[in-house]
Order: structure tokens, then C-alpha cells, then sequence
């Protein structure tokens, strides 16, 4: 199971930019969700090899038909948190890991609606899975030996989404913070640029014959 590590400190509210627009180095991909569709900027050219990375899974079809599976909410604020979701331990359809992108080097800061990649203790471990944060989380950037999470783009479209995911029942494992019921992400769909699908075989989508 991929986790976000760290401690849920303030989070602070700002707004999402409202529509995508046409810029050199930016990337935009709509998630198509059961409770509507979530528009994201991602920006490569701050943080390319995060973002070539999420666009291989997106361009070979791997996150179609994942889901949404965890609900992080503060206590103080329930409202503010963070949702996160992917292929979760899918052998199936993970790709090779790649180097941590901090927010040092990118640049990119935890700011409401930033789209970022979870990771297990190694920061080289982030792969096919990603959270969408609810207010600003400081706590997340890199900072002094903390290497901080690879954020590498914002929400445009659907914070509304992003927030009923959030409220949704939780329970279980991860402290409690699995969505008892997961959000599906039907589909990645790529709305700019060139698509590169990586030409891998696609085993999530073999028949198994009994």
C-alpha cells in the first residue's frame, strides 16, 4: 500500500485556477470520475519527470478503471485534507520507479489543489500513485533533510469532486482513512500534446481463461 507520510499540520484554503488554458510546458488531463470529471494542469516543464511518468501511465490506458481509495481529513477541519488515488499495489500495471523531483528543485509548492505522487519511505518509490490536496499543506514541501512529496501540478476543473471525495464515509485500514466506498476513476484522458504510450504489454487487460 502507498502511503503519504506526514504529519497533518495547518492547512489553509486558496483557489484553483478555473479553465485550462494553452501554455508552452503545461499538460492538461481530465480524470472522468463516478461523481464527475476532475481537469488537471500538469507542469512539465518544472517538473518533467514527474510528469512523463503520470503521462505513461495515462497515455498506455493504466489508470483506467482505478479508483480513489483514500479520504485523509484534518481533524480540527474536516474539510481540508487531502484524497488519494491510483493503482495501488497493482503488479499489473505499475511502471519503473523514477528520481524524486522535490519541490526545491521544481518549484512547485503544496497549494490547494496540487496534484502530487505518493510514495512509500523511499522518495525513488513513486510510481502509480498520486493524492489532490483540500488547502494548502506546507507540511509536504521539501524542508531542511525532509525531502517532501514530488507535486507537479493543480486542479483547473472539478475542485467540487475533489471535495465530495474528501467527505466521503471512511474506515479500515490506513488509520482509518480508506473510502468505504471508492471513488472510480473510469478513465485518464490526455486533452493536449502528443500521446507516448510506452508500447509495454497491457496484463491488467488479458483474459484469464479457466
Amino acid at each position: 500500500m502507498y502511503r503519504v507520510l506526514f504529519p497533518l499540520l495547518a492547512l489553509t484554503a486558496s483557489t484553483a485556477p478555473a479553465a485550462p488554458r494553452q501554455n508552452p510546458g503545461i499538460v492538461h488531463v481530465r480524470f472522468d470520475t463516478s461523481l464527475g470529471p476532475i481537469t488537471l494542469a500538469l507542469d512539465a516543464r518544472h517538473a518533467p519527470k514527474t510528469v512523463a511518468n503520470f503521462m505513461a501511465y495515462v497515455d498506455d490506458g493504466r489508470f483506467d478503471d482505478i479508483v480513489f481509495y483514500r479520504s485523509a481529513r484534518r481533524t480540527a477541519a474536516p474539510q481540508f485534507g487531502f484524497i488519494q488515488g491510483g493503482i495501488r499495489t497493482d503488479a499489473r500495471r505499475i511502471l519503473p520507479a523514477f528520481p524524486l523531483e522535490t519541490t526545491k528543485m521544481t518549484g512547485i509548492r503544496h497549494t490547494d489543489g496540487t496534484i502530487s505522487m505518493a510514495r512509500r519511505g523511499d522518495p525513488a518509490s513513486a510510481g502509480g500513485n498520486f493524492f489532490i490536496t483540500i488547502g494548502a499543506i506546507p507540511s509536504m514541501d521539501a524542508r531542511g533533510q525532509f525531502v517532501g512529496y514530488a507535486a507537479f501540478g493543480h486542479v483547473t476543473r472539478g475542485m467540487a469532486v475533489v471535495k465530495k471525495i474528501l467527505a466521503r464515509p471512511t474506515g479500515g485500514g490506513m488509520g482509518g482513512q480508506l473510502l468505504l466506498k471508492p471513488v472510480i476513476i473510469k478513465r485518464a484522458v490526455r486533452l493536449d500534446g502528443t500521446p507516448k504510450p510506452t508500447g509495454l504489454v497491457k496484463p491488467w487487460l488479458q483474459k484469464t481463461h479457466k
